[in-house]
């Protein structure tokens, strides 16, 4: 079986390709985006449509509902399962997305935690109640890691503190003792390259159409069915459908105010595939297309 990865800002052109090379050549495709893993949200995660989502088969799309919360333990199941099913059905597979965060957790892995006892985790969700006080703790314990951790990001300080309480050891000591194991350990990653001021038309040409498909009834249904409390409904798209719905701004200023913060994630996504991943093919749409192909 052979797999590849297929990274590049948003709106480069990443799943079209990724659904090229599928059909062509035999393969399931693994998405590693942040948004489609939200089932019913489709015009804002700029989904592949119904159809080709029945032509290639999928994973990582449509998961979970947008109320429910995403991990990267979450993730790399998926994963684990996209490859097996690839193998049984003597495929190959195509990971491709925006959240290159994810496939990093792939190629480095995960440490392992202790075994969680049900009294450990009775206390450290009686602990939780006060989250500012466990992270306050962990940080007088092990203020090296906790320092790279918000104060408010309560699922990771559940996690340290689960493997605190569970084997004695700081966060630290126990990540020096249980080092994590890649889950992929060879992988071809394309990169496409594309210039910003291509970039940006493509971002607003996409943000024109997501209005013409519905994203503002989409966004609104979200909002009935699931209230602005999920991480989910904080995503771009949805947060300025938000500030239109409420009145703040006009209409053209919501598309605008999507252009400009979808582009200001590309170049993040940018900077972060640049530095993050060691020698990745980079070349223009087709031209990556070309030295794909050749991988075959």
């Amino acid at each position: 079986m052979i797999q590849l990865a297929i990274i590049g800002p948003t709106a480069s052109g990443k799943s079209d390709l990724a659904l090229q090379i599928a059909d062509k050549y035999n393969a399931y495709i693994f998405s590693i985006d942040s948004l489609s893993i939200y089932k019913e949200i489709d015009i804002a995660a700029a989904k592949p449509s119904h159809e080709e989502l029945l032509h290639v088969k999928h994973f990582g799309i449509d998961e979970i509902y947008p109320n429910e919360n995403f991990n990267v333990e979450m993730f790399i199941d998926i994963y684990k399962d996209a490859k097996k099913m690839s193998e049984e059905a003597g495929k190959n597979l195509v990971i491709v997305g925006g959240s290159t965060f994810y496939l990093k957790s792939l190629l480095q892995g995960l440490s392992q935690i202790p075994k969680i006892s049900e009294a450990v985790r009775s206390d450290v969700n009686n602990m939780l109640l006060h989250v500012s006080d466990c992270y306050e703790l962990l940080y007088s314990i092990d203020n090296k890691y906790m320092q790279n951790i918000d104060s408010n990001d309560r699922y990771r300080i559940e996690k340290m503190l689960l493997i605190y309480k569970a084997s004695g050891l700081t966060p630290s000591e126990w990540f020096a003792k249980n080092p994590p194991k890649p889950i992929i350990e060879n992988l071809d990653i394309y990169n496409i390259d594309v210039h910003r001021d291509i970039l940006k038309e493509r971002i607003k040409t996409r943000t024109q159409k997501m209005l013409q498909m519905g994203i503002i009834d989409e966004t609104a249904y979200l909002e009935q069915k699931y209230t602005r409390a999920p991480n989910s409904m904080k995503s771009i798209g949805i947060l300025e459908v938000l500030e239109y719905l409420d009145g703040y701004v006009s209409k053209a200023q919501m598309s605008e105010n999507i252009s400009i913060h979808t582009a200001q994630l590309a170049k993040r996504q940018q900077t972060f595939n640049r530095t993050q991943f060691k020698d990745p093919l980079s070349a223009p749409l087709e031209e990556l297309k070309t030295l794909i192909e050749s991988s075959f």
